[in-house]
């Protein structure tokens, strides 16, 4: 089987390259990176000993994509990924829609051409920010945790929020182009008969991530608290309950497998996909986590609020459990463990990754 990683020099494309390329005998992976995130280019050599073949281009080029050589799969894991893209930094909103969303159109182009079939990688920042801000809460002290007690809305119970949330605007401009490209491929798959299959993660986290305040924001506080670098919570009083699930990239790279061994054409296309309410947890109780490893270093709190930020949020992922038999593996505990491990051995990590 020949398949196609766009984004391959991220921490996300390069971690599923590894991971497939061990669950999957006989399999040839090109790799296509545009290579401006900073630290892309040290995976280079990594993928090269993988054997993956590289193309240094750019999805945003239509010329670019069509040069391509046919595959039987695509995963598309380039994109710009801060839910602040286009309006407080990481580009202009022109940009952020070419990447995000010129770049899908011409992804899905290609695999109208070689019929191949495509691996969306989406997000949980597709959800509406006013039926998330509204969400029944209880405070423990730690965290913010749903008040699994209180009515809840459709798509949302104690095992976190389901694909049928509520994704009205404003959902911020990052997640329209993430919601835009779900709609699209889906309307592609079926108008030209290839399949596609949407998976919107959590927050995804592991070794080798290129933490950043905006992304990454796991392996950031670790490599930020590690070297004693200024933390700041922000938002929410300032103290740190703002809490997200975490997925490692090898424990998505098992839904994948599954999803391109399914060769039914109908049913159920999108799934949530995250750590779950099990591997949840505050910038608090992270920061406490770091002290117990690392020793104290307390964050400053900044009352300002940010556009776009949320208090809580956990994938549900009942329905890929139904129809793929699949859950988290890799605890948030162990995650944090590797990634600890990692920022130990690389101290200049932070200022590879831009920071």
């Amino acid at each position: 089987m020949k398949l196609l990683i766009t984004g391959v020099c991220g921490f996300v494309g390069s971690a599923l390259a590894e991971c497939l390329l061990e669950r999957l005998e006989g399999l040839t992976i090109w790799g296509v990176d545009n290579l401006m995130r900073p630290g892309s280019e040290a995976n280079r050599p990594r993928l090269r000993r993988l054997g993956v073949a590289f193309v240094h281009g750019d999805i945003r080029s239509a010329g670019d994509v069509e040069a391509l050589p046919d595959v039987d799969w695509v995963i598309d894991a380039a994109a710009n990924p801060s839910v602040l893209a286009g309006v407080a930094g990481g580009g202009t909103s022109r940009q952020l829609l070419e990447h995000n969303l010129g770049g899908m159109i011409h992804v899905l182009e290609f695999c109208k051409r070689s019929h191949a079939g495509l691996i969306v990688l989406s997000s949980s920042r597709v959800y509406s920010i006013a039926a998330l801000a509204g969400l029944p809460l209880r405070d423990t002290g730690e965290a913010f945790a749903l008040d699994e007690t209180a009515p809840l809305p459709r798509g949302v119970s104690a095992a976190g929020v389901r694909a049928e949330f509520s994704t009205d605007a404003p959902v911020s401009l990052y997640g329209s182009t993430k919601l835009a490209s779900e709609i699209l491929a889906l309307e592609y798959g079926a108008a030209f008969d290839f399949p596609v299959w949407v998976n919107r993660c959590g927050v995804l986290a592991g070794p080798g991530q290129f933490g950043t305040p905006e992304q990454g924001i796991f392996a950031f506080w670790v490599n930020g608290h590690l070297r004693r670098r200024p933390l700041k919570y922000i938002g929410f009083d300032g103290m740190g309950k703002q809490a997200r699930d975490a997925l490692h990239p090898a424990d998505l790279t098992r839904l994948i497998v599954r999803e391109i061994a399914d060769g039914r054409r109908g049913g159920r296309r999108l799934y949530t996909a995250g750590g779950g309410p099990a591997n949840t947890m505050s910038l608090r109780q992270l920061n406490a986590w770091c002290d117990a490893r690392f020793g104290p270093h307390a964050p400053a709190s900044d009352l300002r609020s940010r556009p776009y930020d949320i208090p809580w949020i956990a994938m549900d992922n009942s329905a890929a459990q139904r129809d793929f038999g699949w859950a988290p593996a890799i605890s948030l505990d162990e995650n944090l463990c590797r990634i600890a491990a990692h920022a130990e051995e690389h101290p200049d990590w932070l200022e590879r990754s831009g920071v």
